[in-house]
C-alpha cells in the first residue's frame, strides 16, 4: 500500500478520536464537577531516505537527514482540573469545593473514590452519601430529629436538634489531593480512582495546608467552555476532511500511474 494512504488514514483516525473527546466534553457541559479533557498528538516513526551528510569536499559542513514521516498517533488525553464556577442551589446538603481537593467516598467494594461532585443526600440511617449511595468519608451521621444542617467553610458539619438552641458538631468533611491529578482514573459517576501516576493521596481539612474551602448550598459546575469546544471541533473536522482529500489525491495518482502500463 502507498505509505501516504496509511499516513493520511492515521490522521483521520486521530481526528476522529479528537471528535470523540470533544463530544464527551459537550455531553457533560452540565455535569456537576465535570472536568474537560484535551487530546494531544505526537508524530510516529520516520523513514530516513538519507542520513546526515557532508556538504563540502573537506567535510567541514554537514546538512541534516532527509526523512519522511509516517503519520500521527494519540500522545495523551489530559483531564484539565481547572476550577468550575460555583452555582448557588440553596440546598443545605449541596457542597462545592473552591480550590484544591476532592471529596472522599467509599465504593461498594470498600475502596475509596474521589469526586468534586458535592450533591450529597442522606441515607435511611442518616448517613451523608452521594447520589449513588456511596458514603462520604469520614462517615457523618445526622440524627433523625435534626431540624437544620450547617456545613462551615472548614468542613465542620453541625446539626440543630428539635427544641435545642445550640447546634451539635457531627463531624468534619476531609478533602484529598494528589501531586498529579491528571493521573487519576475516571470510573464514572463523577468519580476518580487512585493510580500510581497520580501519586499517593494527601488528606486534610478544608482551608488548611493548601486545601480549598467548601461552600454550603452551592455546586461546582463543569469547566467545559462551549465556544472553545466548538472551535476545536471545527478544526478537527477540517483536519479530517483534508486527510481524506490526501487519500483521494494519492489514490488518483496511483490510478494515473497504473494507466501508464496499459
Amino acid at each position: 500500500m502507498n505509505s501516504s494512504l496509511r499516513t493520511s488514514a492515521s490522521g483521520m483516525a486521530a481526528q476522529q478520536r479528537m471528535i470523540d473527546v470533544i463530544a464527551n466534553n459537550l455531553a457533560n457541559v452540565n455535569t456537576t464537577g465535570f472536568k474537560r479533557s484535551r487530546m494531544s498528538f505526537e508524530d510516529v516513526l520516520y523513514e530516513t531516505l538519507q542520513g546526515p551528510r557532508s556538504a563540502t569536499a573537506q567535510g567541514s559542513e554537514t546538512v541534516g537527514p532527509v526523512q519522511i514521516g509516517k503519520g500521527v498517533r494519540i500522545g495523551a488525553v489530559l483531564r484539565l482540573h481547572g476550577q468550575g464556577a460555583p452555582e448557588t442551589t440553596q440546598r443545605p446538603l449541596d457542597v462545592a469545593i473552591e480550590g484544591d481537593g476532592f471529596f472522599q467516598v467509599r465504593r461498594p467494594d470498600g475502596t475509596t473514590a474521589y469526586t468534586r461532585d458535592g450533591s450529597f443526600t442522606l441515607s435511611d440511617s442518616g448517613t451523608l452519601v452521594t447520589n449513588g449511595g456511596h458514603a462520604v468519608l469520614p462517615v457523618i451521621t445526622v440524627p433523625a430529629d435534626s431540624t437544620s444542617i450547617t456545613i462551615s467553610p472548614d468542613g465542620t458539619v453541625s446539626a440543630l436538634a428539635a427544641g435545642d438552641q445550640t447546634p451539635v458538631e457531627l463531624g468534619r468533611i476531609e478533602l484529598a489531593r494528589f501531586v498529579n491529578s491528571c493521573g487519576l482514573l475516571s470510573i464514572g459517576e463523577n468519580q476518580y480512582a487512585e493510580t500510581p501516576a497520580a501519586g499517593q493521596p494527601m488528606t486534610g481539612s478544608p482551608q488548611e495546608d493548601g486545601f480549598g474551602r467548601v461552600l454550603q448550598g452551592a455546586l461546582e459546575t463543569s469547566n467545559v467552555e462551549i465556544v472553545q469546544e466548538m472551535t476545536d471541533m471545527i478544526a478537527a473536522q477540517r483536519a479530517y476532511e483534508i486527510n481524506a482529500k490526501a487519500i483521494t489525491a494519492s489514490d488518483d495518482m496511483a490510478k494515473a500511474a497504473s494507466g501508464l502500463v496499459r
